[in-house]
């Protein structure tokens, strides 16, 4: 038997007519019928409040205004899928499914501390005399990264970052005291300051910049802190990260870009490591507290359809 979810909520006339029309459906497709008030849950009024009737039966969802005819055409697709697993029995495929569901959050927030451990990988091979993995690392990443050296962290070397003398960072080498090397925005000179990976003296440069750093280390944090709270952190407002995550890094990256050829818009202006670590701090810990509670509203829905379906078959939650 399937079970139909409707999201409704006490005096709502749309959602009274489409239970009616569930009661009335129910012999020809034999269903199970949850009510979840939305108003119960914050969550779930935010989710559902203003869409109110929803109808969610086997994967389908449905939202106000619902027909009959619309119901009839679920209930009938819901079953048909229903049949066609109960034939296949509880497979492999649907054990992975539900372990999949539950431990969603360390796999994401494994494969994250992959993508940023392997930056950091690339200066400890370069110490250890291990170059020609370090270039494999350092030229898979200048896909995805501009690599700037003025504008990425170093390790083992006397400071641990570098920045443009225009950035006005006091108490430490610039790029081009320590380097050597112009800091200026010929294609030639950004080459330079794209290819430089360091030297014993300086150190050897992290695979991504600075802020990508911090946007995926954050991302990383959030996704084990997530864990740890077992999925208990209540969802973010949409208004919090825009305010919070993505203005902060707009406004210091595209100052930044408008003011410097060949756009120049403004008065040159160069970001400094702080700001640079600390926008893309909040940028990616809040895209990952966004991301994984609408991952995990998914989660939920798929998680007791798996484990109903094994209930069913196997007798066993």
């Amino acid at each position: 038997m399937i079970t139909v979810t409707l999201y409704s909520r006490p005096d709502c006339h749309l959602c009274h007519e489409t239970e009616v029309h569930l009661a009335s459906l129910r012999e020809q497709y034999p269903h199970t019928l949850r009510v979840v008030d939305v108003d119960s849950r914050e969550d779930l009024r935010k989710a559902y409040g203003e869409k109110i009737p929803v109808v969610e039966v086997g994967g389908y969802r449905l939202m106000a205004p619902i027909t009959r005819q619309q119901l009839e055409m679920t209930l009938g697709a819901a079953q048909e899928r229903q049949q066609r697993a109960n034939a296949k029995g509880w497979t492999r495929s649907d054990e992975f499914s539900l372990w999949f569901s539950r431990h969603y959050d360390l796999v994401i927030s494994l494969v994250i501390l992959i993508y940023v451990g392997l930056p950091i990988l690339a200066p400890v091979l370069m110490k250890a005399g291990l170059e020609t993995p370090a270039m494999l690392i350092y030229r898979g990443y200048s896909l995805t990264c501009h690599q700037l050296a003025y504008r990425s962290f170093f390790l083992f070397g006397e400071q641990s970052v570098y920045p443009r003398e225009t950035a006005n960072v006091e108490g430490i080498q610039s790029f081009t005291q320590a380097t050597g090397l112009s800091e200026g925005s010929t294609d030639a000179e950004l080459l330079a300051a794209r290819w430089f990976l360091g030297n014993p003296q300086v150190g050897y440069k992290v695979a991504l910049c600075e802020r990508d750093m911090a946007i995926y280390g954050a991302m990383f944090l959030f996704g084990i802190l997530y864990a740890l709270t077992n999925k208990r952190i209540p969802p973010l407002p949409w208004q919090i990260w825009l305010l919070v995550g993505i203005l902060p890094v707009a406004i210091d990256g595209l100052s930044q870009l408008l003011s410097q050829p060949p756009f120049a818009f403004w008065d040159f202006r160069e970001s400094t490591p702080i700001f640079r670590t600390l926008t893309g701090f909040l940028f990616g810990f809040t895209t990952a507290w966004y991301g994984f509670t609408l991952i995990e509203a998914s989660m939920k829905d798929t998680r007791r359809s798996l484990l109903e379906r094994k209930a069913r078959l196997t007798g066993h939650p």
